[in-house]
């Protein structure tokens, strides 16, 4: 039996990167998807692909820091599926600058998607999750939350924020048959790191003891994990996937 299979999952970001790696990860062991993203172009070719494969998926264009979207597109999945088993609050933005270089624009930005975007995603997704005494809620932090990183003061005070936001619910839901855990992903090969020179990615990668960059696929593996039964007493976790980088 696949590991997911028969559990619903809501992904923020779910388009492209670390996100669509995890849809394509949760399908492939048996969930339903419902990718949540601001970008429709992508989210529906993505839909598409998938649903023509024989997995369910469905795209819903959710802006995380909207909250009347976030609810509107909740109350839809509830209402096609009957229920929310798993959230990854994926979704995240970036604005880099040092601190005397940065507007309180780009801070807010930033914090605006990748703090509370996380808070009222769990927020409008928690209260369905209680009702069936079960779910598994995973939000994306970063090694920058853990330790830092220069010109990165917004992104890392979101990241920092959401380890914070994860022990709490941790606490809070955990009695309730909810778990909640945080993924700290290290140098990963996004479109956003892919765009730099490949000199600048040799330099990256011979930091890390691994001797090489992250993919998508290694963070979408521990959601995965995260998601299913085998990972029934992880709670209020911050796993770093990263290869050692922090060490």
């Amino acid at each position: 039996m696949k590991s997911l299979e028969g559990k619903v999952a809501i992904v923020t970001g779910g388009s492209s990167g670390i996100g669509r790696a995890t849809v394509l990860k949760f399908v492939q062991e048996g969930a339903v998807v419902a990718i949540w993203d601001i970008n429709e172009i992508r989210g529906k070719e993505l839909e598409t692909e998938l649903t023509a494969k024989g997995h369910k998926a469905i795209f819903y264009t959710v802006n995380t820091s909207d909250a009347t979207q976030i609810d509107e597109a909740v109350k839809k999945v509830v209402g096609a599926y009957g229920k929310i088993d798993i959230l990854v609050n994926n979704a995240g933005i970036t604005r880099d600058a040092s601190l005397l270089k940065m507007t309180e624009e780009q801070w807010h930005q930033v914090i605006d998607i990748n703090l509370t975007g996380v808070f009222l995603c769990t927020k409008a997704v928690a209260p369905y999750m209680v009702e069936k005494g079960y779910g598994r809620i995973m939000n994306a932090s970063s090694v920058v939350g853990l330790y830092g990183n220069f010109g990165q003061t917004n992104y890392a005070a979101t990241k920092a924020g959401v380890i914070a936001m994860t022990q709490t619910w941790s606490k809070e839901l955990g009695r309730k048959g909810i778990n909640v855990n945080a993924v700290a992903p290290g140098f990963i090969l996004t479109e956003m790191l892919m765009a730099m020179p490949e000199a600048v990615l040799a330099k990256m990668s011979e930091k890390v003891p691994s001797n090489r960059l992250g993919k998508p696929e290694d963070i979408a593996n521990i959601y995965a994990f995260l998601a299913s039964d085998q990972a029934d007493y992880i709670n209020g976790a911050t796993i770093s996937v990263d290869g050692g980088i922090t060490l």
